[in-house]
């Protein structure tokens, strides 16, 4: 395994992004723009990237890893699950928002019929994933108090 200093390192950037990403989704709603939306997606896939780079680190340095290694993979595997789900949710809320003012745009009547989940449904959900990043980052930490994150 890397050194513990660099691992809690990472993990701590891990978290500080994903609770900053989750942060922006919350006070600042996906109705602000496409473009925001798409730069908090593009946010989510670096994180997701960093995880897997961490992932990657990791993963050569047993032959026969240790239960407890196998448990910090899985869990930083997650975490790199976790912000590509936050990605793809964000993703979906954007073809939502854009199909729903297509159908707007083109309604021929006062009547329009929106298609469902909402946008703001998809962001909810990629926040609740981003939070869960934060979690997975603590049990590491408590599995491995040596490489504690914020």
């Amino acid at each position: 395994m890397p050194d513990s200093t660099n691992l809690a390192s990472v993990l701590t950037r891990i978290s500080s992004d994903a609770s900053d990403l989750h942060h922006a989704l919350c006070v600042h709603p996906a109705s602000h723009g496409a473009s925001t939306l798409a730069a908090r997606i593009t946010d989510a896939q670096q994180l997701a990237d960093t995880a897997l780079r961490l992932y990657l680190t990791l993963s050569p340095q047993a032959s026969r890893p240790s239960p407890t290694d196998l448990l910090l993979l899985h869990q930083v595997a997650q975490i790199a699950k976790a912000a590509q789900d936050a990605a793809a949710e964000m993703t979906a809320a954007l073809a939502r928002g854009v199909e729903n003012e297509r159908r707007q745009a083109g309604a021929t009547s006062g009547r329009v019929v929106l298609i469902g989940p909402t946008p703001q449904q998809f962001i909810k959900s990629a926040a609740d994933l981003l939070d869960h990043i934060a979690s997975l980052c603590h049990a590491i930490s408590r599995d491995r108090p040596e490489s504690s994150c914020h």
